[in-house]
């Protein structure tokens, strides 16, 4: 990162940890977040941000699949935010009753990329090689946003000649096995376990060193909406809804753009916000366009494998707290 870049969110934490504080918390003050799993590392983040600016708050996090974090929603389980990678999620969680309409909005957006082992031993190069024979496939099943957005991606390529009508079948021949979220699906791939898989672009930036990427054409890609509310019964909706605030606000935005997510302003710019609760909360100050991780959401339309590029962590470990938040309490649970 350069120096000028780090300079600039710098200075954006220190006005954002200003405006989105809601005062001294009440001591053994909590939230219980629950969070797509492809935004676990930006969220722990965040949560070392904004407990710096809401002294002896802790952060309970709730990371799996947004389906399964919707049903347990719907099942009465106790908590105070829900960040989905998809509307349809939480359109489930408005309908049962547990999010309240027009206070859901949309704070992050990503899109879908082809990731295979580092060493690529079936020698996958192209879109093409998914078709063909023997590839071991790994997907997310479909109840999960990134299961159903592959399945998309295979629909659009089959009705291209390129492809041809068998494409999606084909490909879908090759799997060997859906899984229940993103992560697991980019894990296995870095591991070896398959000979390739669909994810995230931010989820493949987190295994630069393990794997190689083959970009999808924006014509046949998916930008997903990431939309994030207050629980209704939430036991702290004050604190909860300056948690939301803080992602909303700028230094919330610059760390997701950091971890590779396109931010709400640069989607609106693009065009592609559609279908996804495009609002913006009051309180914290509007998103300024910034970009620390350069090419994100501009899918090669050559679609050829490409070596991953390492992602800067700006010195910082995964867990490590940042700079004034030395006394953050943060609990992770895994869906």
């Amino acid at each position: 990162m350069r120096r000028t870049q780090v300079g600039l969110l710098a200075a954006i934490l220190v006005v954002a940890l200003n405006a989105c504080t809601v005062g001294p918390a009440a001591p053994g003050a909590s939230l219980t977040i629950f969070a797509a799993a492809s935004l676990s590392d930006a969220f722990e983040e965040i949560a070392v941000a904004f407990a710096a600016a809401n002294d002896g708050v802790t952060i309970n996090y709730n990371f799996g699949g947004s389906q399964q974090l919707a049903a347990q929603l719907n099942e009465g389980a106790p908590a105070d935010v829900f960040a989905s990678a998809n509307s349809s999620q939480m359109r489930v969680v408005l309908e049962g009753g547990r999010v309240i309409s027009g206070t859901e909005h949309a704070f992050a957006y990503n899109r879908l990329v082809v990731v295979v082992p580092h060493d690529n031993p079936a020698k996958i190069s192209t879109l093409h090689d998914l078709a063909r024979p023997g590839v071991r496939l790994l997907l997310a099943d479909r109840a999960v946003p990134v299961g159903q957005y592959s399945l998309d991606f295979l629909a659009k390529a089959s009705v291209r000649p390129s492809f041809g009508t068998t494409y999606s079948a084909s490909v879908l021949r090759n799997v060997v096995s859906y899984e229940d979220n993103v992560r697991a699906v980019l894990t296995k791939v870095a591991l070896g376990e398959g000979d390739a898989g669909i994810v995230y672009t931010t989820d493949a930036a987190l295994e630069a060193e393990r794997i190689a990427r083959i970009d999808i054409p924006d014509e046949l890609n998916t930008v997903a909406s990431y939309p994030i509310a207050p629980i209704a019964d939430s036991a702290n909706p004050e604190l909860a809804q300056a948690f939301i605030d803080f992602v909303l606000a700028p230094a919330g935005q610059a760390i997701l753009v950091k971890y590779g997510f396109i931010d709400v302003r640069e989607a609106r710019e693009a065009g592609f916000s559609g279908g996804g609760f495009v609002r913006m909360a009051s309180g914290c100050g509007a998103t300024p366009r910034l970009h620390l991780a350069s090419g994100v959401g501009r899918a090669d339309t050559s679609a050829v494998l490409t070596k991953n590029p390492p992602r800067e962590r700006g010195g910082r470990g995964r867990g490590q707290e940042a700079g004034g938040a030395q006394n953050t309490r943060l609990r992770v649970l895994r869906g």
